[in-house]
């Protein structure tokens, strides 16, 4: 009798596992996050494809004037970034995976909402982009990190 009753405990507390608000609902935000993060890595990827390809149909292989064209785009693109970054953006420069790194070990939510924040998030996607599309060498890869703690931060 003493194995069917613990069975039944057991069997009762799965249940209560499986049933509970309590043990779902962080579930449930960690999951929404992880699919906002990919939804958003694949955009801004398709985003940051695009830019890449308009600079090389901007800047063209046939020659002529358009072989010029990247010293003088570049270089302001480089100047419009800084601006806003310094502008509207401030806390998005750099890579992005120290900065993820270093708001893990802040403590104080003021600090860390500097480095990661959803203000920083449009800051970094559209700066990358504007980046890639005058000519930059910029990965991918360090920016969504940053854009995908920030997002985890805010859940």
């Amino acid at each position: 009798m003493a194995g069917i009753s613990r069975k039944y405990r057991l069997l009762r507390r799965s249940h209560a596992m499986w049933v509970s608000r309590r043990v779902w609902q962080p579930r449930l935000v960690f999951w929404a996050g992880a699919v906002s993060i990919g939804l958003i890595s694949v955009l801004f990827a398709l985003l940051a494809d695009r830019a890449q390809a308009l600079f090389h149909i901007m800047t063209g292989n046939e020659g002529g004037w358009r072989f010029y064209l990247p010293l003088v785009v570049t270089p302001l693109g480089f100047v419009l970034c800084a601006w806003l970054a310094h502008s509207f953006f401030p806390g998005s420069q750099g890579s992005g995976i120290p900065q993820a790194i270093a708001a893990r070990h802040l403590r104080d939510e003021e600090d860390r909402s500097r480095i990661l924040s959803l203000r920083l998030v449009a800051g970094k996607i559209a700066l990358t982009v504007v980046g890639l599309a005058c000519g930059a060498s910029i990965g991918r890869e360090g920016p969504t990190v940053q854009v995908g703690a920030s997002l985890m931060l805010q859940a």
